[in-house]
């Protein structure tokens, strides 16, 4: 049997009122367990608490209620977000350094160096199709090229697991065939992938597993063919997610 590395129970998230603002609920209930070497999708629409949940499981925020384990700890453990990777929806980039300097600085805040920092970083660019551009200032790259660095720094501590939220955001077709591809090899290497996505065609290739949020609330989970039922996935979304917002 399979370990479970994510496991969520009941979990909440509400964010206190703004001025003029009432509190939001971001998160209502949400629980789902994800195994070792599943590849694990988590659908929505914009607002429906994807990168919120997905924030709780990296220990960026905390939850309101309820519980999250990842690898068997909770998120805020050293030595488990050491064995994590993750590329977040809008990263941020020191973009005086180039492709090759930025990924020796964030193998370097795991504790790499030497010939094996130096081989992680020349393995990852490769993977991604950067080798090209790996001593241009990061300031040159289009958007494409930053979100693929941005997954190579993702992968650059060898994770067991790895978030990855909205990874196709700003590629071009071969960018996210490439970044397909990719996540395929991981998944072969016995990696645990857990994404956040609108696009349901990648979900379709990809994905082992689904779980969809609507207004903060997990709406349906399963194998794809179990929650598309005798239809399409895309169907199966449209009417979960309009049921939540009807």
């Amino acid at each position: 049997m399979s370990r479970i590395v994510v496991d969520i129970q009941n979990l909440g998230k509400v964010y206190p009122p703004q001025v003029g603002q009432p509190a939001k609920v971001a998160l209502e209930g949400a629980t789902l367990q994800v195994s070792e070497g599943e590849t694990f999708g988590l659908l929505g629409p914009n607002g429906a608490g994807k990168t919120t949940l997905q924030k709780i499981l990296l220990g960026l925020i905390r939850p309101t209620s309820g519980t999250a384990l990842v690898l068997g700890s909770t998120p805020d453990d050293t030595k488990t977000r050491a064995r994590i990777g993750y590329l977040p929806e809008n990263p941020y980039f020191y973009t005086y350094l180039t492709g090759k300097e930025f990924l020796e600085f964030c193998g370097g805040l795991f504790g790499l160096g030497g010939k094996e920092l130096q081989e992680r970083v020349a393995k990852n660019l490769e993977r991604v199709g950067m080798s090209h551009a790996a001593n241009t200032q990061l300031r040159k790259y289009s958007k494409g090229m930053l979100q693929r660095v941005g997954v190579a720094q993702a992968l650059v501590n060898d994770p067991e697991i790895v978030f990855l939220d909205e990874p196709m955001s700003g590629l071009d077709p071969v960018g996210r065939h490439q970044l397909r591809e990719l996540i395929l090899d991981l998944k072969r290497e016995g990696k645990t992938i857990f994404f956040n996505t609108h696009i349901l065609s990648d979900v379709e290739l990809l994905c082992d597993r689904v779980g969809i949020l609507a207004q903060g609330k997990l709406v349906g989970a399963g194998r794809i063919q179990d929650v598309a039922g005798t239809g399409s996935l895309e169907e199966a979304f449209i009417r979960l997610v309009g049921g939540a917002h009807a």
